[in-house]
């Protein structure tokens, strides 16, 4: 709104584009904070009573030259007394003999120290004279692209040119990240959060570190790198490198299992290392999307495994409000996963009514039915479930393999044939890898690019003739 007429006329054409913008669902609205107080007032209240619109309060300076406290002082009156979610300010410099295309930022970072609460900060200079203000600027900074024919607004830069200066500026640390296991030379990982870092110009590493325990790891040199960002964890290390974590989420404390591990810095500058769990995230985001929010009483969720995956599996199936049955051949392991997350244990997974034990009889007194299939066994298992689940048309199951090589399954290819909602084991690997990398980076994953480089190393290839 920085060119947009501000007489009368202007600003009430303004308020009615946001008035449309809330109606719309817009995730953000850019509301200028000098304007008509009372249409403001109107316009945030609404905002708050009935719409999701974040407020980005915003002012322009435009031909002038402001001091760095007026600034200062702009980038508050922008957080609109409390109601605005970000401020921008975009200023303009005449000349730049001593620093001044710093001035923006260098205001941002005071009305910082000043501001309750405390909002995101987005600071700009006009100009190609303004242009390493883009830069220096943290967060939402417009760009152009290579591909245009001209730039939106002079000074403007590409995201590769921005993310150049900010390494070029020591402002962007080249971090190394990896996967932590033992045989994991099948992993897809690293092609995907290769592909991720690349595609968000990031200059960061990805590497498969193979060890056959987790003592090895953390003694060795890509643990202690100042350079080391977090990994990511598979087996057999997701419960050993629990101990060497300073902290852990809530997901991660109640699955009992680590499958990425974040590297933060606290106030006093000490390393802080983090472990969570995003393979919940894997399974939760893919089913949630096939069951939708209609999840009722007598809907189960049918578990298949015993280990750590079948843990997160335990969890994803809680949050979707699942109640839960588990099998294993080994039984006092599906009991372990029924005492720590609810649920009951089937013997068996026959159809058998004098079996109180059996899938059938358990679902069959309790009026219900199994709503999803999550198998966490190994491939080299060859599971197919039994035909009785698959026989109603009406009431198929989702279900889901871990499994992502190879990419169909046998019970995959089983559950297709019958007509059910199949999540493949490498859609959620991208789910989970998309979770990790913006644990990562704070940056929104590349999430078309990670599905497509997931795809390229896991879809069958042709046989040549």
């Amino acid at each position: 709104a920085g060119t947009w007429p501000d007489d009368k006329g202007g600003i009430e054409k303004m308020f009615e584009l946001l008035e449309l913008g809330l109606r719309s669902a817009a995730e953000v609205l850019d509301v200028e904070s000098a304007w008509d107080t009372k249409l403001t007032d109107e316009l945030l209240t609404r905002s708050q009573s009935r719409y999701t619109s974040l407020i980005l309060g915003s002012h322009h300076v435009v031909g002038k030259q402001v001091p760095l406290d007026e600034a200062v002082d702009l980038f508050l009156q922008c957080g609109i007394q409390g109601r605005a979610h970000g401020a921008k300010v975009v200023l303009s410099i005449t000349s730049n003999e001593n620093d001044e295309d710093t001035m923006a930022y260098l205001a941002s970072l005071k009305a910082a120290k000043l501001q309750d609460p405390e909002i995101p900060n987005i600071s700009l200079l006009l100009g190609e004279i303004g242009s390493y203000s883009r830069i220096l600027n943290p967060r939402f900074t417009p760009v152009t692209h290579e591909c245009l024919p001209f730039k939106a607004a002079p000074g403007q830069l590409t995201a590769a040119e921005i993310m150049a200066g900010k390494l070029l500026d020591g402002r962007l640390k080249p971090q190394r990240y990896g996967i932590l296991g033992h045989n994991i030379a099948y992993s897809v990982s690293p092609q995907m959060q290769s592909a991720a870092f690349a595609a968000t110009k990031l200059p960061h590493t990805y590497t498969r570190c193979d060890v056959e325990t987790v003592e090895e790891f953390v003694e060795g040199p890509v643990w202690n790198d100042d350079d080391f960002g977090g990994c990511s964890v598979t087996i057999p290390h997701k419960q050993n490198i629990i101990p060497h974590l300073d902290v852990l989420t809530d997901a991660a404390k109640e699955i009992g299992s680590v499958n990425t591990v974040i590297v933060k810095t606290d106030k006093f500058g000490t390393r802080v290392l983090i472990g969570d769990n995003t393979d919940w995230r894997g399974m939760y985001n893919p089913l949630r999307r096939r069951l939708g929010d209609d999840v009722g009483e007598g809907q189960y969720a049918l578990i298949l495994g015993g280990g750590g995956t079948a843990r997160a599996a335990a969890y994803t199936a809680k949050q979707l409000g699942l109640e839960r049955i588990y099998w294993n051949r080994t039984p006092s392991k599906a009991a372990d996963l029924a005492r720590e997350f609810g649920g009951v244990v089937a013997t068996s997974l026959d159809d058998d009514a004098d079996d109180e034990g059996s899938l059938g009889a358990i679902l069959s007194k309790n009026k219900g039915s199994a709503r999803a299939i999550i198998s966490t066994l190994p491939n080299a298992a060859g599971f197919i479930l039994p035909e009785y689940l698959l026989s109603d048309a009406s009431s198929l199951p989702a279900v889901l393999d871990v499994n992502y090589k190879p990419y169909d399954t046998p019970l995959l290819l089983q559950s297709i044939e019958a007509g059910c909602d199949v999540v493949r084991g490498s859609e959620m690997l991208w789910e989970q890898g998309a979770g990790q990398f913006e644990l990562w980076t704070g940056r929104a994953a590349p999430y078309g690019v990670m599905r497509g480089a997931v795809l390229e190393n896991c879809l069958p290839k042709e046989e040549e003739e």
